[in-house]
């Protein structure tokens, strides 16, 4: 069981326990592509892992009202892509004292559910086109509204929590209940690019028959910071045909969310409010820190809120491995992890629904919720959860077809009720010459969690005296004290099936992709009874992983011959100096990993000269007043060279790339922002963007070759594989939807580009030197997004001493 620190969810993974094998078990890959996050494992061959991979989700269906009233609505928004890059390295510092190491950068955007709420209310606000009389003639996408989107100041609810369409009555020129409705919507709002960080180690000290180790992490992003450590071993016996695993952590985390400034007129957060204006009745975990501004008119509003939180996780595990043959083996494992703190997501709600009833009326008109017209409240959690999860593990190696079959089964409970059922099971089976094809299916079935809701509910009777009058009120249903409506807490399951193929290289190279696809829907629980079709969505899992084997390496190069490969692969060039070698031999195979660092800041120029902030927010922006100044922008690009020599005068080279890029900015405090529904400034001026950037792909030709000079031409250039259309989400900064963030920032040129390069170098007793000149030439005019970027011309030269 992995769980997720950030959103809280349970979530089954894969590899969620290390496995124990037999040595016939080990040569089949146990491990797959695209389990990220997991502990740094020590093993008995030194190796280096690099991994990218991309989730992502198909668009959900959305609903509200449209030409023909309440109709499913295009979706407008970008579903949710994570891009991610792991690199783990593990090696052995004695006989006995091994290292691991785990590295994780993953950058998320798109769209994501903020709420869920009755299609009636019209969350998923029409965004429309109309003629020149302003009549609506389509439908182009939905905005969300965390308040009442139905353009009506109310809507209707019996006793039982059963909504109704609202009709207008001429007659009597009032809205009136009309037909039962309880149809429910995801309310979709976009999120800006956003990366995360994590790095982690682990260190072993093993003996023959058992081993123990400590390790200890960190993981940053921008809203949450989540320290750990962990302490472990194992005990072998019975002739090493049993181990027995054990293993404690503990982590803790802070989060600091900034809620967004447009919607805070529309979210009730009194339960989490700690100020002057507004205090909670009965506060959770987290609180909200509020900054306030008075207008000409001495009216108070809030212009920003940050949500603070703590949690804390002990985790505990105990697992058994049996060798039942020559060719099998079981194990069984439990694991438990205590959670307190502030366990909510902040950037969900629930709707709130508040009503009166006359007596003996039935339906009554809903009123909205809490202060400042707000109609939705914060998720509130339990500041505690006890999780227990129990693993069953079955490996078996299949002699005559010369593969290996696993199943694992896990079941988890924990004290919001949620039961968790996770079935898996992979073939690996080995084709020849280094190939391997590993295809695997997954089932996961979860209840939800017993505050889980679709929507909360006041309601109240009029008590009125003899002559009719109100003189109170009695409760029919009170808000509950915990509430959300995450649908990764409702009930639902899941189904995926994907396939790995593997090629093992000579020398301990290997190359592996993977493909998952996953169909999650309510109707998949177990037993039936789980979310509605609203909430129904499929997503995909592709990933591609380079695994290098020190050991395999070092004694594949031992002797004379070793000594020369390590002569002829030598350049004399700088590190950031590309394309200055070719391999030597025919056949020759080269992975080599480059880490590019960029940072930009310091004093803003007009021409030669330095400005100061106040002439930028002046007349920076094209001759007009900005809204905000960069301060400080920086780039980490982490490149893959992939080489391989067909000839002895040619070698091919695949480059793929990921890069994530951050800005920040200061807001000009005089500039006048778009009027989007309230007063004052966002206080967001940062902003990231991350993922695969172009690929890169040339041929690399010897054309002179001497003791002491050569010289090498490169041809070849990139394929616009990076995005160029990655959007910020609307905000008072950023009044515009789907605006694009700027060029600068984008994942790529989005044009096909050609990349020459000329490359000398020189060497004579202990001196090198070398020259290269270089070039990119769009070859296109304009990208998708109607831009294109310049040409470059460079050159290079340098010199050194051994």
């Amino acid at each position: 069981m992995v769980e997720n620190k950030k959103n809280n969810t349970t979530i089954m993974t894969d590899a969620q326990h290390s496995r124990l094998s037999l040595q016939v078990l080990t040569t089949t890959a146990l491990v797959l592509p695209g389990l990220l996050n997991q502990p740094a494992q020590a093993a008995e061959d030194n190796n280096v892992d690099f991994q990218y991979s991309h989730y992502q989700e198909g668009k959900r269906d959305i609903y509200g009202y449209g030409l023909s009233g309440i109709e499913k609505l295009p979706q407008n928004l970008n579903p949710i892509e994570v891009d991610s890059v792991h690199g783990s390295g593990k090696f052995t510092l004695t006989d006995r004292i091994k290292f691991a190491f785990n590295y994780t950068q993953d950058t998320w955007s798109g769209a994501t559910p903020i709420g869920t709420a009755p299609t009636i209310r019209n969350g998923n606000f029409p965004k429309s086109i109309r003629d020149s009389q302003g009549n609506v003639v389509a439908i182009t996408g939905a905005s969300p509204y965390a308040g009442n989107g139905s353009g009506l100041s109310d809507i209707f609810v019996d006793r039982k929590g059963n909504f109704y369409d609202v009709k207008y009555d001429s007659a009597s020129n009032q809205y009136l209940p009309g037909l039962r409705n309880n149809q429910l919507t995801h309310v979709l709002s976009y999120a800006s690019p956003e990366t995360r960080k994590q790095g982690d180690f682990k260190l072993t000290y093993e003996w023959d028959s058992a081993s123990i180790d400590v390790g200890g992490g960190i993981s940053i992003e921008n809203d949450y910071e989540s320290r750990f450590g962990n302490v472990g071993g194992r005990f072998d016996f019975n002739q090493k045909q049993t181990t027995f695993n054990w293993g404690l952590s503990y982590t803790n985390s802070d989060t600091t969310a900034t809620l967004d400034p447009d919607a805070l007129p529309f979210i009730n957060t009194e339960m989490y409010d700690n100020d002057a204006f507004y205090m909670p009745t009965h506060a959770p975990s987290g609180y909200i820190e509020s900054t306030y501004t008075t207008d000409e008119f001495d009216q108070i509003s809030r212009t920003s809120a940050v949500l603070h939180g703590n949690r804390q996780d002990w985790g505990s595990h105990l697992g058994l491995t049996q060798v039942l043959d020559k060719d099998s083996l079981a194990s069984i494992d439990l694991s438990y992890t205590r959670s307190t703190g502030y366990l909510a997501n902040p950037y969900k709600v629930v709707y709130g629904h508040v009503a009166t009833f006359d007596p003996g009326q039935e339906i009554a008109i809903t009123n909205l919720y809490g202060r400042s017209a707000s109609s939705s409240l914060l998720e509130i959690r339990p500041d505690e959860r006890n999780l227990f999860n129990w693993h069953l593990g079955y490996d078996r190696y299949i002699e005559p077809l010369d593969a290996a079959f696993h199943f694992d089964y896990s079941f988890a409970h924990d004290d919001w009720n949620i039961n968790a059922h996770t079935f898996e099971a992979d073939w690996v089976q080995p084709l020849g010459a280094g190939w391997t094809v590993t295809p695997r299916i997954r089932y996961y079935s979860q209840s939800a969690a017993d505050f889980y809701t679709t929507a909360i509910y006041k309601l109240d009777d009029y008590i009125k005296d003899a002559d009719g009058n109100v003189v109170g009120t009695k409760p029919i249903q009170e808000f509950p004290k915990h509430y959300s409506s995450d649908q990764r807490l409702s009930g639902f399951g899941t189904l995926s099936g994907g396939v790995t193929v593997e090629k093992q290289f000579r020398k301990g190279v290997s190359l592996e992709t993977g493909f998952e696809y996953y169909t999650h829907q309510g109707s998949l629980k177990i037993g039936g009874g789980g979310e509605q079709a609203f909430a129904d969505y499929d997503y995909w899992v592709a990933n591609a992983a380079l695994k290098v084997n020190l050991g395999a390496l070092n004694t594949s190069g031992a002797g004379h011959e070793g000594h020369d490969v390590h002569h002829h692969y030598h350049s004399n060039a700088p590190a950031g100096v590309m394309f200055d070698h070719t391999l030597p031999k025919v056949g020759d195979f080269m992975a080599g990993y480059r880490y590019m660092r960029s940072d930009q800041q310091g004093d803003m120029h007009s021409g030669n000269n330095s400005v100061g902030l106040d002439t930028v927010n002046t007349i920076g922006c094209d001759g007009k007043p900005c809204a905000v100044t960069p301060k400080f922008m920086s780039m980490n690009m982490h490149m893959l060279d992939l080489m391989y020599a067909p000839t002895d005068w040619l070698t091919l080279m695949l480059m793929p790339q990921w890069m994530d890029m951050e800005m920040k900015m200061t807001p000009n405090d005089k500039f006048q922002f778009i009027d989007i529904g309230h007063g004052g400034h966002s206080t967001i001026h940062a902003h990231q963007t991350g993922g695969i950037g172009d690929t890169g792909m040339y041929a690399l030709f010897k054309a002179f070759e001497h003791p002491n000079h050569q010289l090498t031409v490169s041809l070849g250039g990139t394929a616009p594989t990076g995005d160029v259309d990655i959007v910020l989400r609307k905000t008072a900064m950023n009044p515009v939807y789907d605006q694009k963030i700027h060029y600068g920032m984008q994942l790529g040129s989005g044009t096909w580009d050609f990349k020459p390069a000329l490359t000398y170098t020189g060497e004579l007793d202990n001196f090198l030197w070398g020259a290269q000149t270089n070039a990119t030439v769009r070859l296109e005019g304009k990208n998708e997004s109607g831009y294109r970027l310049g040409d470059i011309f460079q050159g290079s030269v340098w010199g050194g001493y051994n």
